[in-house]
């Protein structure tokens, strides 16, 4: 156990830097890389590199976790700052997911959960996982080893059973937090029925992780977790200018921090600097797109296989998303945390995400989001197999279109499958989509 502590250290204080240190210079000596000549995008952010830099810490770090500090492996809604607060190292499943989906590698690691018996209908996030488990096959090298298992239904009901199967797999416990689903505000006895598991989570957690909370360190990571969302939402409100310094699609990939490292000086250092940019470019009127004609709103998780082609397809004929529902939701969590009230705020933040909430709560909000960030139409993307944000969708289009006066188009696809998409059917359905705005 020393040895292993020791190894982690050493690897989280020295190589771990020293590794981003050098792949920054070999990028330097590679010359600085712009837009491919004829792209229809702006100058890509400078803070891509310091994002690569810091999820490859992240992941590092994790190789040699297991075994030197609790590990504990999450939700994405999971209210994480407990864990965090008792030295856990946390590893996001759909994060990692996302990764594998990005480089193609969900077909082969879905193939591996489906001959052990999970249906191809089930969420290809939790299809990727499984199977990168059985495979021990990942993208960023290695995963550590799981002491808890810890999920919330507050994204939906199906964590449950993935988080059964691995925790079946692994041996090891698994910790639910459920959250009744809220139409409108959430109720006092529904917060209280979170509070009570939250509670009950921080006496497991002590006893898996080896040591009693500190009042004074959950304070002080609820205190960081509510600053990174609120820094998150300000990077996200500069695409309410025209035009918008960056792209939807862009905020798919620089969520990683808020979502991996919610809770951490890392995370918000990160986004103060990528704010800082943002800012900058809008002074100096830089767009995500270079001519940037008609905005569009996003709702859904990103089809993260078909991400470039589809954003090369709308910039060129001058379109950018500037908002996304799902990128948002990390912003809207963090206006109920209270520092001064960790778990109790904890409660109602965990509570009032997105996919927790009802669809008349859902189109308020887009309706919010389509005013503040001038959206002149939105695409809506139908996930095969992420149901539960799938779910209401055609109401949501023929509502924002009377309600709302934006019109939109619903996009059949799967976040993280190309099996399940139709690249030529998309692409046609998106071009004449975009032709009506002519």
């Amino acid at each position: 156990m020393i040895t292993r502590r020791l190894q982690y250290e050493l690897v989280k204080r020295l190589a771990a830097p020293l590794l981003v240190q050098l792949q920054g210079a070999s990028k330097r000596l590679k010359g600085r890389q712009g837009p491919r000549p004829g792209s229809p995008f702006g100058p890509p952010l400078k803070s891509v590199a310091l994002l690569k830099d810091l999820m490859t810490r992240h992941y590092l770090e994790g190789r040699y976790a297991d075994g030197a500090v609790p590990v504990a492996w999450v939700t994405s809604g999971f209210p994480v700052e407990i864990l965090r607060a008792l030295g856990f190292f946390s590893i996001y499943p759909e994060n990692h997911a996302a990764l594998c989906g990005v480089q193609r590698l969900t077909p082969e690691l879905s193939d591996a959960a489906e001959r052990v018996g999970h249906s191809r209908s089930l969420c290809s996030y939790a299809r990727t996982d499984m199977g990168a488990v059985l495979l021990e096959k990942t993208p960023v090298g290695r995963l550590p080893r799981p002491d808890l298992l810890a999920c919330c239904t507050n994204i939906c009901q199906t964590v449950l059973y993935w988080y059964r199967c691995l925790a079946d797999h692994f041996k090891v416990p698994l910790v639910l937090i459920d959250t009744p689903f809220v139409y409108g505000e959430s109720q006092e006895h529904h917060q209280q029925y979170v509070r009570d598991q939250l509670e009950e989570l921080l006496s497991v957690a002590e006893r898996i992780g080896g040591r009693r909370h500190s009042s004074e360190e959950l304070v002080r990571v609820a205190r960081l977790s509510h600053e990174g969302t609120l820094l998150w939402g300000e990077c996200l409100a500069e695409s309410t200018n025209r035009p918008a310094p960056w792209t939807g699609f862009d905020g798919f990939f620089h969520i990683a921090p808020i979502v991996t490292l919610r809770g951490s000086e890392e995370c918000n250092a990160y986004y103060r600097h990528l704010l800082d940019e943002l800012r900058h470019r809008v002074r100096h009127g830089v767009g995500g797109i270079k001519e940037e004609r008609y905005r569009l709103m996003w709702d859904n998780l990103p089809i993260w296989y078909n991400v470039r082609d589809m954003s090369t397809l709308l910039a060129e004929n001058r379109f950018n998303i500037v908002v996304t529902t799902y990128t948002n939701a990390w912003a809207e969590a963090g206006k109920r945390m209270d520092p001064t009230d960790p778990v109790g705020s904890a409660a109602r933040s965990y509570t009032h995400i997105i996919l927790n909430e009802d669809l008349d709560r859902r189109l308020e909000l887009m309706t919010r989001l389509a005013r503040e960030y001038h959206v002149d139409g939105a695409l809506l993307h139908s996930d095969r197999s992420c149901k539960p944000y799938s779910i209401g969708q055609v109401d949501l289009k023929d509502r924002l279109a009377r309600e709302a006066q934006v019109r939109a188009l619903l996009l059949e696809a799967d976040h993280n499958d190309p099996r399940a998409y139709s690249t030529e059917q998309g692409n046609t359905r998106l071009q004449a989509f975009m032709e009506s705005f002519a």
